[in-house]
C-alpha cells in the first residue's frame, strides 16, 4: 500500500511538471512571465485559493454592512399596518425602523443583490489585475469605506443626509477622479513621495493589523475583545454581550478559538514543514467542522438566524440577479456640501490606503524597484480605480486592492495567473454562495495571524540605529492596528518623517547661503584689491 500510494505521488509529481512546462512554453505562459519569476502555473492556483479563501468573507460581510443603509429601501416598501400607523397617507418613516414586514423584505431582497454586486465586483477587478496588469492581486469591495458610506453617508436605514443612489454617484465619481489621477501618472508619482523606511514599515504594519484583525471576534478567532480600562483585553469569552462585545463569561472558555487555535497550529506546521497549500489546510479543516450542527462550534446553532442560515446552507447551488441595486447612481443630489465632502474623503482613503498597502504587497511579493515603483504599477492602479466604477454601477462601495493577497503572496504568487484564480472562483460562489458565505470568521482569522507575521520579515530592512528613519518607521507600524487604519499610520510616518528632516534641510539652506556669502565677499574683495592695484600703478 505504501509502494502504491508513492507510486501514485509520483506519477502526480510527473503529470504536474509536464503540465507547469507546458503553460510556461505556451504563449499565456511567456505573456505572465511564469519563468522569469520563477513561478509555476499549479503554484499560481494555489496562490490564488488562498487568497480566495483569505478574502472570501467580504462577500457576507460587505453585503451585511451596505444594507444597513437600507439600499434602495424606502417607505414605499413598507407594508401598511393600521394597529400601528392610522394614518391615511400610509406608512410613516418610522416603518424603517420597527421590523416592517414590508420594508424587511425589501431588504432581504437588497442583501441578495448585494452578495451579488460584492462578487461580481471582485470578479471584474481581480480579472483585470491579473489580466492587464499581470500582478498577484486581488480586489473586491474594502472593508472601510463600506462602513463609512453606510453609517456616515446614508446612515442606518435611510437615515443620513445622503440618499443611496446619490451616495453610489459619489463613490462612482470618486472612481473617475482616480482613474484620472492613475492615467495621469498622478498617482505612482504619490507613491514615491512615500519615503522607503515607511513603505517598508507599512508592509510590517499592514500585517499587524491583518493580525490584530484575525485575533477579534468580527472575523477572527475572538482572543482579542473589548475592554473599559485598557481598551483591549484577553478574551475568548464563553459568552459575551453581542452589542458591546464585553465578556460575559470566563475567558479563553471560547470552544471557536480553540478550534481556530488548532486551525492555526495545523497550518502554521505545514508552513514550517514547507507543505504546499499549508495557509488553506488550516481554513478548510476549521470550516468543515463548523459545518457539523449540534456541536459546541457549529456555524448554524439552533436560533432564527442559526437555522435561516443553515436552510439556505442546505441549497448548496444557488443563483441570483442583481433586481435593485446596480445601476441606481443618481446626480440630483450633488448641490449639497455633503455629497462633496463625502467624495473627498473616500478619495482621500482610497490614495493612501490603496497606494500604501499595492506597494506595501509589491515590497512583500519582491516586484518593487527600489524606488518606489514597482513592475506593472502604471496599469495596476489604472485597474483598482476603474473597478471602483464598475462597483458603483452594480451597487456596492470602493473596489480596492485586498491586503489579503498577501496569503497568495506567501504561497509563492508571483503573476497574474494568481489573480485571474481569484477572479474564477469568486466566479463561482456566485453559484456556490450558499457554502462560501458559511466560511466562520474562526477559520479565517489564524491565517490572517500567519499572514501577519509572514508580513514582518521586511520590518528588518528599516535602518533602525538610524532615529531619523525609525521613528518614522515605528509610528507607521504601531499606529496602524491601534488606530484601525492604514491611512493613520501613513499619515503619522510621512508627516514625523518630514519634521524630523526638516531641520536637515534648513542646515542645507543656511549652509548653502553662508557659502554664497563667503564667495561674493571674496570675489569683492578681490575686485577691490584689483582695483587698488591698478590705481597704484596708475600714479607711478
Amino acid at each position: 500500500m505504501m509502494g502504491g500510494g508513492g507510486g501514485q505521488r509520483r506519477s502526480w509529481r510527473r503529470v504536474e511538471a509536464a503540465l507547469n512546462r507546458a503553460f510556461a512554453d505556451s504563449a499565456a505562459g511567456r505573456y505572465f512571465k511564469i519563468d522569469a519569476r520563477d513561478t509555476s502555473f499549479t503554484k499560481e492556483l494555489r496562490a490564488g485559493a488562498a487568497t480566495f479563501l483569505t478574502m472570501v468573507y467580504i462577500i457576507s460581510v460587505n453585503a451585511a454592512i451596505l444594507t444597513d443603509s437600507g439600499g434602495p429601501c424606502t417607505v414605499g416598501d413598507c407594508t401598511p399596518l393600521p394597529s400601528r400607523n392610522s394614518s391615511a397617507a400610509g406608512p410613516g418613516p418610522e416603518c424603517k425602523f420597527d421590523g416592517n414586514p414590508g420594508y424587511q423584505r425589501c431588504l432581504e431582497r437588497t442583501k441578495n443583490d448585494l452578495v451579488v454586486a460584492t462578487a461580481a465586483a471582485a470578479v471584474v477587478g481581480s480579472f483585470a489585475m491579473g489580466a492587464v496588469a499581470n500582478l498577484p492581486l486581488a480586489l473586491a469591495p474594502g472593508m472601510g469605506a463600506n462602513a463609512y458610506f453606510a453609517y456616515d453617508m446614508v446612515g442606518f436605514h435611510g437615515s443620513g443626509g445622503v440618499p443611496y443612489e446619490t451616495a453610489l454617484a459619489a463613490v462612482f465619481l470618486e472612481g473617475c477622479i482616480f482613474l484620472a489621477l492613475s492615467l495621469l501618472g498622478l498617482r505612482s508619482r504619490l507613491a514615491r513621495l512615500i519615503p522607503r523606511p515607511i513603505r517598508l514599515a507599512s508592509a510590517a504594519g499592514i500585517g499587524l493589523f491583518l493580525a490584530f484583525t484575525g485575533l477579534q471576534a468580527q472575523v477572527g478567532v475572538g482572543l482579542v475583545g473589548p475592554s473599559p480600562s485598557t481598551l483591549v483585553t484577553l478574551a475568548a469569552c464563553s459568552r459575551t454581550d453581542p452589542t458591546t462585545g464585553d465578556c460575559l463569561g470566563g475567558t479563553l472558555q471560547s470552544p471557536t478559538f480553540w478550534l481556530g487555535a488548532a486551525g492555526f497550529l495545523l497550518s502554521a506546521m505545514c508552513l514550517t514543514r514547507n507543505v504546499k497549500g499549508g495557509t488553506i489546510s488550516g481554513i478548510v479543516f476549521v470550516t468543515v467542522v463548523s459545518w457539523i450542527r449540534g456541536t459546541a462550534v457549529t456555524a448554524f446553532p439552533d436560533t432564527e438566524h442559526g437555522n435561516a442560515n443553515f436552510d439556505y446552507f442546505k441549497k448548496i447551488v444557488d443563483f441570483h440577479v442583481i433586481q435593485t441595486t446596480a445601476g441606481r447612481i443618481s446626480f440630483t443630489g450633488f448641490s449639497r456640501k455633503e455629497v462633496w465632502l463625502a467624495v473627498a474623503t473616500l478619495l482621500y482613503v482610497d490614495v493612501l490606503d490603496t497606494t500604501g498597502s499595492m506597494c506595501s504587497m509589491a515590497e512583500y511579493g519582491g516586484f518593487a524597484d527600489g524606488e518606489g515603483g514597482f513592475e506593472g504599477e502604471y496599469r495596476a492602479f489604472a485597474v483598482d480605480a476603474s473597478a471602483t466604477i464598475v462597483g458603483a454601477a452594480l451597487g456596492t462601495t470602493t473596489v480596492t486592492t485586498y491586503i489579503e493577497s498577501t496569503a497568495g503572496l506567501r504561497e509563492g504568487g508571483r503573476t497574474g495567473v494568481t489573480a485571474i484564480a481569484v477572479a474564477v472562483l469568486f466566479a463561482g460562489s456566485l453559484f456556490f454562495s450558499p457554502l462560501l458565505t458559511n466560511v466562520p470568521p474562526w477559520a479565517v482569522g489564524p491565517s490572517l495571524v500567519l499572514v501577519g507575521a509572514m508580513m514582518m520579515r521586511v520590518a528588518r530592512e528599516v535602518e533602525w540605529a538610524e532615529a531619523k528613519e525609525a521613528v518614522p518607521a515605528f509610528l507607521t507600524m504601531i499606529l496602524m492596528p491601534l488606530t484601525y487604519s492604514i491611512a493613520y499610520g501613513i499619515i503619522a510616518g510621512v508627516g514625523t518623517h518630514i519634521v524630523l528632516h526638516l531641520f536637515d534641510g534648513v542646515a542645507a539652506v543656511h549652509a548653502w547661503v553662508s557659502s554664497f556669502r563667503k564667495k561674493t565677499n571674496h570675489k569683492a574683495d578681490g575686485d577691490q584689491i584689483t582695483a587698488t592695484e591698478q590705481n597704484i600703478a596708475q600714479t607711478v
